[in-house]
C-alpha cells in the first residue's frame, strides 16, 4: 500500500509530504497506480522551483526508487508571498492524490499530521 502524509503548519500551510511504499496493483511497470502518485509528487517537487520559484536549498528531499520514498520539506524561512504560491500546487498534489484513492480505494492511504516544528 502507498502511505501518503501532508505535514501542515499550525496555520494550515502544508510544508511537507511524504510518500512510502508500492501499491502493488500491478506488476512493476504496469502499476498505474504508482505511476500516478509518482507522476503527481515528483511534478509537484519540481514545479516547487520551477513554478513557485523556491530556491532548491529551501527545499529538503530524500527519493529512494527501489522503496517508493519520497519526502519533501519546505524549510521555516520561506519567504510568505513564496509559501502563500507554494500552496496552490500542493492543494492540487492532494486532490490528486484524493482523486486516485476514490478509483483506487484499497491500494493508497493519505493521512493529515502537525509538522513538528511549529
Amino acid at each position: 500500500m502507498i502511505r501518503v502524509k501532508i505535514y501542515k503548519d499550525k496555520n494550515g500551510y502544508i510544508r511537507r509530504y511524504s510518500i512510502s511504499g508500492h501499491s502493488n496493483y500491478a506488476e512493476y511497470g504496469f502499476d498505474i497506480v504508482c505511476a500516478g502518485v509518482s507522476a503527481l509528487s515528483q511534478t509537484a517537487l519540481i514545479s516547487l522551483v520551477e513554478v513557485c520559484d523556491i530556491e532548491e536549498k529551501s527545499i529538503k528531499y530524500k527519493i529512494d526508487d527501489k522503496t517508493g520514498f519520497l519526502d519533501v520539506r519546505l524549510s521555516k524561512d520561506i519567504q510568505i508571498l513564496k509559501l502563500e504560491k507554494s500552496q496552490i500546487l500542493l492543494k492540487s498534489l492532494v486532490i490528486g492524490i484524493e482523486s486516485i484513492i476514490k478509483n483506487y480505494p484499497d491500494y493508497i492511504n493519505l493521512e493529515y499530521r502537525r509538522c513538528s516544528h511549529d
